[in-house]
């Protein structure tokens, strides 16, 4: 029994705790909801409070922004105002002169008019005069020019031919006495500067012990010489030197350099040769970028190319008839930067072209045509001025002249190379070269006489004019022009000059 009641007692205990619980769990809900929606309260008032605050905030902002606005637009409004007076000031000022300018006009047009009118008046009375004229001497204007100029010309013409003739050779000779002036100054300026140079192809022994040395055992070191340089070395030419050959003149400076430092050494063997002639290479192509240098600095050419100033100090080592190649270009650069500067022509162009005018000649020997066809390419690979290769094309006549500079580089080649001193040319060969030149013109059909004259810078030609016409004087000249320069070799330039003469003889008995 008492086990029931405990039961029970436990039972509605348990029931009294749950609904106690559930109570509790009601009001602490609702205390909850309540303190929410006060704070929801209190933030919608805070956000109701800053709302305000902002738009009072806004419209103080725009009240002073809408101010500011006004106060530009009242100032653009003044500007505007000003500037329409200012523009009506002018368009009255301009009104007043249109209308002075249309008084002005219309004055002009009346004088025009008025003039118009006076010189067809005198056309009228002109044209009535000659009516006249005609009418009493029975001739027309133009008969009458005619008839008059015929005798004019018929009473005064060996008056007239002979002041022509006498005009045409002051002309002349005032031309050829200010040309001669002109280079005769110039070379006088310049001097004599440049030598005639023969580079030397032989090394002199200093005793016939030393030959041995250079040709070694069963000939080991001059093998060995001729395959590092690239030269032939003649041994028993002359007793106490050997002579070098080769076409490069490269080959022979560094051969000849190679063979000297052996010989001071004394160790001359095929390794210590190999190491002589590397080395002496080396030196070789430092002299020759020196030389271009010093080339294009003495002769006041800049911008070139380091391999092109290369090229050109390898003409140090070139002659032609015994003048160096490298000096006799630096004289013509100066020669013709004189000419340039007489002649108002551009005297940097004319001195780059005489500078370069022989670059060719540097590599003819390795690379096919004519040193000016090669010098040209050579130019225009390295981006020179078109203006400088048309100055250096020129200067043996293969390309025409395009430009006063051209003419100047050709007249500054003649000038260096033909000048007493600057070549070197024996005696035979100058004989031999005279008898050539009047040999090869007596070849041609009509020619009686020829004579090389000048020292033979020309040929001068007699023809039988009953075989030769005057037209066919022309050509004559040309062929044998041609034929000299395909077939002889001669410095400078030759001039040929073909005479005809018809001569009438009568006797008076």
């Amino acid at each position: 029994m008492s086990l029931k009641i405990i039961l029970i007692l436990l039972a509605l205990s348990g029931i009294g705790g749950v609904a106690l619980g559930y109570v509790l769990r009601v009001l602490i809900g609702l205390a909850q909801r309540g303190s929410v929606e006060l704070d929801t309260k209190q933030k919608l008032l805070q956000a109701k409070e800053q709302a305000a605050k902002i738009m009072a905030d806004a419209e103080y902002r725009s009240a002073v922004i809408e101010t500011e606005r006004l106060e530009d637009i009242e100032e653009r409004e003044d500007k505007v105002s000003q500037r329409e007076e200012r523009v009506a000031t002018r368009e009255e000022f301009l009104d007043a002169r249109q209308h002075d300018l249309d008084e002005k006009e219309s004055d002009i047009r009346a004088r025009e008019q008025e003039a118009a009118r006076l010189k067809k008046e005198a056309e009228e009375l002109a044209q009535k005069r000659a009516k006249a004229l005609e009418t009493a001497s029975h001739l027309s204007s133009d008969k009458a020019r005619e008839e008059l100029f015929a005798e004019i010309e018929e009473e005064n013409e060996n008056a007239i031919l002979l002041r022509l003739q006498k005009l045409a050779a002051n002309g002349q000779e005032r031309l050829e006495e200010k040309a001669r002036d002109i280079l005769l100054s110039i070379v006088h300026r310049l001097g004599n500067a440049v030598n005639a140079d023969v580079m030397s192809l032989s090394v002199v022994l200093s005793s016939p012990e030393v030959k041995g040395k250079i040709i070694g055992k069963e000939g080991r070191n001059i093998k060995a010489f001729e395959r590092a340089t690239g030269v032939d070395v003649l041994i028993d030419d002359v007793p106490d030197r050997i002579t070098l050959s080769s076409f490069d003149p490269l080959r022979r400076t560094v051969a000849k350099i190679s063979l000297e430092k052996l010989i001071a050494d004394g160790r001359i063997q095929p390794a210590k040769i190999e190491e002589i002639v590397e080395k002496t290479q080396g030196e070789v192509a430092e002299l020759i970028k020196q030389k271009g240098e010093e080339a294009a600095y003495e002769a006041g050419v800049v911008g070139l190319d380091p391999k092109l100033i290369a090229l050109l100090g390898r003409l140090h080592f070139r002659t032609s008839f015994g003048q160096n190649t490298l000096q006799h270009s630096i004289e013509m650069a100066h020669l013709a930067g004189m000419l340039a500067t007489e002649l108002d022509a551009d005297a940097g162009v004319a001195r780059a072209g005489a500078l370069l005018h022989d670059i060719g000649k540097a590599v003819d020997h390795e690379v096919q045509g004519t040193h000016v066809e090669i010098g040209r390419r050579i130019l225009e690979k390295f981006g020179v001025d078109e203006r400088v290769i048309k100055a250096m094309q020129s200067h043996h006549e293969e390309y025409t002249y395009e430009t006063p500079e051209s003419v100047i580089v050709q007249v500054a080649d003649a000038l260096s190379a033909g000048r007493p001193g600057a070549r070197r040319d024996t005696v035979d060969r100058y004989l031999e070269r005279l008898g050539d030149l009047e040999r090869l013109a007596a070849t041609f059909e009509g020619v009686e006489k020829a004579y090389a004259i000048a020292a033979g810078r020309e040929i001068r030609v007699f023809v039988n004019p009953g075989k030769v016409s005057d037209v066919a004087m022309h050509k004559l000249a040309r062929d044998i022009a041609k034929r000299v320069q395909d077939e002889l070799k001669y410095p400078g330039e030759i001039k040929v000059d073909v005479i005809r003469e018809n001569r009438v003889v009568e006797f008076a008995r």
